[in-house]
């Protein structure tokens, strides 16, 4: 699993790696090489072993990443949690995520304070007012019997406008963890969601092209992730066949066979 954290102090990425040991054992030297450290084992970041398993983390800019666990400097693993996976071009599968830039506001100016405006003087005022008093007669408005007939007219209240958006919301159902699904990171299960695939069920019936459109919009670094799996896992999980699933996913890397 991996999550980042934006630390505006230092305008970088806590970025958190956990793998647990149900995958690689207990008492392994298990670290985390990547596209920011060269895949180097010496400047790999080494995950330490305790009650959550093997954890560690590092402090990243924003920017696209691929990375893998490397177990005892022999044995690779990937993580069932990434963004999305891609080819690494030498017959595996990397794990992706991706750092956003955020921009930082600047502090708001503060406005000119007004000046008072200068008073008139009590002569000056005197004469205003004389002079607005008899420069015209007062004249009474004309009521005529279209405006006598409004007037008698009961307003009438305009209905209150309907909260679509929020209701549909509501009804909306949460639908499944997607994720949970070899090879379906959060950003692919948003824009599967987006699409209307919101449970196994969906995924299970989703068309090929469906599901190589939605792997198009993702952008460049997820079109090379394969779906072939994708609707095998989700008939599992949406039939209940937990332990199929299992079995299944223990012979997948990255949600491929």
């Amino acid at each position: 699993m991996i999550t980042s954290n934006y630390v505006k102090s230092k305008k970088q990425y806590k970025v958190s790696f956990e793998l647990s040991p149900e995958r690689v054992g207990k008492d392994r030297d298990v670290r985390v090489l990547g596209s920011f450290n060269d895949w180097s084992w010496e400047d790999g970041l080494k995950l330490k072993s305790g009650k959550q398993g093997y954890t560690g983390a590092t402090q990243l800019p924003a920017g696209h990443y691929q990375f893998r666990y490397l177990v005892d400097k022999q044995e690779w693993h990937n993580d069932d949690h990434a963004e999305a996976y891609t080819d690494s071009g030498h017959g595996t599968t990397n794990c992706c995520f991706s750092l956003e830039q955020v921009e930082e506001k600047a502090a708001p100016k503060k406005a000119a304070a007004k000046k008072p405006a200068a008073k008139k003087s009590v002569a000056k005022a005197t004469a205003d007012t004389i002079e607005s008093a008899t420069s015209a007669p007062a004249t009474k408005p004309v009521v005529t019997p279209e405006k006598k007939a409004a007037a008698k007219k009961p307003a009438t209240k305009k209905p209150a406008a309907k909260k679509t958006a929020t209701r549909k919301a509501a009804a909306k159902s949460k639908g499944d963890d997607l994720k949970k699904i070899e090879g379906i990171g959060p950003k692919i299960a948003g824009l599967l969601n987006e699409a209307g695939i919101n449970t196994y069920s969906d995924l299970a019936k989703a068309k090929e092209k469906q599901l190589a459109d939605v792997l198009q919009k993702a952008g460049a670094r997820f079109r090379l992730a394969k779906h072939d799996t994708w609707q095998e896992q989700a008939k599992l999980a949406a039939d209940g066949k937990v332990d199929e699933l299992k079995k299944l996913q223990d012979q997948l890397k990255g949600g491929r066979k």
